[in-house]
Parts: C-alpha cells; sequence; structure tokens
C-alpha cells in the first residue's frame, strides 16, 4: 500500500490536521510562558500587600510621604497598579507608554527601584515627562517586599487591598489591561 501523505488528505483534513499541530505547539509556548512568569514572581506574597511608608515625587517637584495604604483609600472600590521600573532599565522604557496611557484610566503608582534620591527620580520624571506618581525605592526595598528582584514588573492590589495578577519583563498595554479587568471582575 502507498504511504498516505498529507497532500493526498482532502482540504478539510489537510487544515484539521495542520491545526493540531499548530495547536500543539501553541499550547507549548504558553506552557514555557507561564512557567517563566512563574518562576519570575515565585517571591511575590500570597495575601495582603504590605504596607510600606512612601516618598511620592512628580516630574513637578512635589513631594510627599505617605503609606501604601493611605494611597489606597484614596481610590475606594478600584483595583490600583502597583508598576516597579528602574531609570536605568532599557525595557521599563519602553513600556513608559503604556504605563501613561494605563493611569489615565486606573490608578498607578509607579516605584522607581534603585534610581537614585527624590530630586534624581523627579528629574527623570521631568526629563521623560511622566506625570506618574512615583515611590522612590533607593536600594530596592520596597520591590523586595513586594517579592521583586527585576524591573520592569506590575502587579494589581484589588480593591480588599489582596495582591492579584503580578507579572515581571516587558508587559504589553494589552496585557496590563487584561490583569485589571480579570482581577476588576473575579474580585468577590
Amino acid at each position: 500500500l502507498p504511504a498516505l501523505r498529507l497532500e493526498h488528505l482532502p482540504h478539510e483534513k489537510r487544515l484539521m490536521s495542520r491545526w493540531k499541530h499548530h495547536l500543539g505547539t501553541l499550547l507549548m509556548v504558553l506552557v514555557a510562558l507561564l512557567g517563566v512568569q512563574w518562576w519570575q514572581t515565585r517571591h511575590v506574597p500570597v495575601g495582603l500587600a504590605p504596607d510600606l511608608p512612601l516618598t511620592l515625587v512628580r516630574a513637578d517637584g512635589r513631594t510627599h510621604h505617605t503609606t501604601l495604604v493611605q494611597w489606597r483609600a484614596a481610590h475606594p472600590g478600584r483595583p490600583v497598579v502597583l508598576h516597579f521600573w528602574a531609570e536605568w532599565c532599557p525595557i521599563c522604557r519602553t513600556e513608559e507608554h503604556s504605563i501613561t496611557r494605563l493611569s489615565q484610566d486606573w490608578p498607578v503608582l509607579t516605584v522607581a527601584m534603585q534610581s537614585g534620591n527624590p530630586s534624581t527620580v523627579q528629574r527623570v520624571l521631568q526629563q521623560r515627562q511622566l506625570t506618574w506618581h512615583t515611590a522612590v525605592d533607593p536600594q530596592g526595598d520596597i520591590a523586595r517586599a513586594f517579592g521583586f528582584q527585576a524591573v520592569p514588573a506590575m502587579v494589581v492590589i484589588d480593591a480588599k487591598g489582596r495582591l492579584r495578577s503580578p507579572t515581571a519583563g516587558y508587559t504589553s498595554e494589552i496585557g496590563m489591561r487584561l490583569r485589571i479587568w480579570w482581577v476588576a471582575l473575579s474580585s468577590d
């Protein structure tokens, strides 16, 4: 008997065979990406976000001291986003416009990890024309308290103060928005 080759199959069966092959490849890639994401966020604590003292700085030079709980209280009943970045991080630069657009629709607090003192961070915000609310994290203590060892990273804090949907590495704007949407939808 001659060997049955793909080109001898009817058109519908060839398409189905190709889709099965591509679906398997897609599933393997998805599992690999999820595994890497899990590994990068394995130290993010489960449960309530730690309440930490924060020094906030804006591009216009305003600086004030608060805590994470107090900052979140200004946005009751809504998920908020913590975005960790550094002025020296090239991948963080690629996310800047996404974070700016995201902050127009959702409460976003950025954390400048190992990027200098408040005046240095303020200068970076001003030079890059970033209007973010930014916590200064000169030694990386805030990032470590949230389990992040690299930037960029983000985590959504739901309306009840629980850490949800952490991610490390580049995240597209749609990926960020889907994470927030999922947290808002699934919060009880």
